[in-house]
């Protein structure tokens, strides 16, 4: 793209903005009369804006803040374009950039808040709150001078009482069990990992396991990392699990599923009104070309993520297992403006090797954009994948000529309906009230020292099964108002037990012990085993 045409499409939408503010006049060389014309057209429309903001300013009857005026309007004016060109406030931006760089800086801990209490939940191996010997299962009651229990504290103070420049200095009182008086830490800040990588462990003695939550800048480095780790293990088939994943860095996606793909084969094309055909193919032959892999999706799975799930269905190298995705097809660019805000602006569609633009339509307005799953699980299709209508427009072929559909998102090669099936009026109570999580906090909290000696999922699954977890969960629940139901208990009773394991597996060894203990309960993940194991059994065959 040429200089001059990448120009109009970055500032004449900001243009309108900037006349809002300051009424700020932008000369934009354009190539032809055409271009010329649509300047002239957004200038005259910045300048009725700015007549309105003067006439306000002159005449209105109270005073008012032309900065939160131009605040509330801005993003009004990006809903008249589509669901993902958006406005971020400047006082937004450093989270947002957080989470897409990788890191933070803080001191390094995991916590939940429960009756109205930081619990800590872990501490990150390596960070400022570990070296001063802070440990899962302290209470923060206090930071510097402010008190931090018993005040209907919530995340978002908390982050920003923790969180702050690397470098400086923040006050913590901690209470512990054992110990009458708060201990006092004085934390320098560090700067932590915010890890994308969710998990990686290998399920069985040939199959690894890698859970990716995002692409983020560091996301391909812990990708390969991941997968290394798995490799070591013995793993000769890999299970990658986008489920959940809203998607993120582009350039990370292109780069780590081109590790599946031959040299020159077809990643992803983009293409916009300004913005010229680009093509994506991976570079060298990857270094898990030919293994087998599956790919989990669901219907929160978007952008990134099916542009990963793509590239493997269309190439026909690997499968695909879940439910029909998001449905995100745009591209955006962040442009940033002179007081620390940025805007997103979609600037193309991407589309797959074999041509298809998942985007779904966004025709009807934001509600019913992301109304669009509401409308799925109403119409069946969480449960039946022959709910699902195409037409023969919307069909596409992969490299082996198999017929694949465009039309928003993509559908999975193996469709795996939600499961309900262990729905009841008593789980959902429990859920509600968030029983089974406090219940297995608390658990893991009196337990901590016993439950310390265990390393892996299944010698928690052993131990917590011959406590009778599940019994001793249903008198908690009693005393918190919710009666035990034995009809709806021999419905959902096996799942409760599961998560029980699991959130306790986790409060004690981490990720890899939540994932591996729910893995018994999930479908999704049991069906894909199946599947490369059928595929393992009939190569030997022939």
């Amino acid at each position: 793209m040429d200089n001059r045409t990448r120009k109009i499409v970055i500032w004449l939408p900001v243009l309108l903005v900037i006349a809002i503010t300051a009424g700020v006049f932008l000369g934009i060389k354009l190539q032809n009369r055409k271009q010329v014309n649509t300047r002239t057209m957004f200038v005259n429309a910045a300048n009725k804006v700015g007549m309105i903001m003067n006439l306000i300013e002159r005449n209105y009857v109270d005073t008012v803040s032309p900065k939160k005026l131009v605040e509330a309007a801005i993003p009004e004016i990006l809903k008249q374009l589509d669901p993902h060109t958006v406005y971020i406030p400047a006082k937004d931006m450093q989270e947002v950039s957080e989470e897409m760089s990788g890191n933070f800086s803080g001191i390094g801990v995991q916590f939940s808040i429960q009756n109205d209490t930081i619990m800590v939940i872990d501490v990150i191996s390596g960070g400022p709150s570990q070296k001063l010997g802070i440990r899962a299962g302290d209470r923060i009651v206090r930071v510097n001078d402010s008190i931090m229990a018993g005040v209907k504290v919530t995340n978002e103070k908390v982050l920003k009482k923790l969180r702050g420049e690397k470098g400086t200095h923040v006050k913590v009182g901690i209470a512990r069990k054992g110990f009458g008086e708060i201990i006092a830490f004085d934390i320098t800040r560090g700067e932590i990992p915010l890890n994308s990588i969710d998990v990686t462990y290998m399920i069985n003695s040939n199959t690894g396991y890698i859970k990716v939550g995002r692409f983020a800048e560091k996301t391909y480095d812990e990708f390969m990392s991941g997968l290394d780790k798995l490799d070591k293990a013995g793993a000769k088939q890999l299970i990658i699990d986008l489920r959940a994943n809203p998607g993120g860095y582009l350039t990370a996606v292109i780069k780590m599923v081109s590790e599946f793909l031959n040299v020159g084969e077809l990643v992803v094309y983009t293409e916009g009104r300004t913005q010229p055909k680009r093509t994506f193919s991976a570079e060298a032959k990857g270094t898990y070309f030919g293994k087998d892999v599956v790919i989990l999706v669901d219907e929160y799975s978007a952008s990134a993520s099916e542009i990963f799930a793509g590239a493997i269905q269309d190439n026909d190298r690997g499968t695909i297992i879940g439910r029909r995705t998001f449905g995100k097809g745009l591209v955006q660019e962040q442009i940033p403006f002179y007081d620390g805000s940025a805007m997103r602006l979609t600037v193309a569609r991407y589309y797959t090797p074999s041509g298809r633009c998942i985007q779904k339509s966004y025709k009807n307005g934001l509600d019913d954009y992301y109304g669009d799953l509401k409308r799925r699980y109403a119409h069946g299709e969480l449960e039946q994948k022959d709910s699902i209508h195409y037409t023969d427009t919307q069909k596409y072929y992969t490299r082996n000529k198999r017929v694949v559909y465009g039309g928003g998102g993509i559908m999975p090669d193996i469709f795996i309906a939600a499961d309900t099936s262990g729905m009841s009026p008593y789980y959902s109570k429990v859920v509600l009230k968030g029983l089974v999580y406090q219940y297995a906090f608390d658990f893991s909290d009196k337990n901590r020292a016993e439950l310390g000696q265990l390393k892996t999922g299944k010698e928690f699954e052993s131990y917590l099964l011959g406590h009778n977890i599940l019994r001793l969960f249903t008198e908690y629940a009693d005393k918190q108002g919710v009666i035990t139901n034995p009809k709806d208990l021999a419905i959902s009773g096996k799942i409760i037990e599961t998560q029980l394991m699991a959130y306790i597996a986790r409060n004690i060894i981490g990720e890899v012990g939540f994932y591996s203990v729910i893995s018994n309960i999930d479908a999704t993940l049991l069906e894909a085993i199946k599947a490369l194991d059928t595929k393992n059994k009939l190569v030997k065959s022939n």
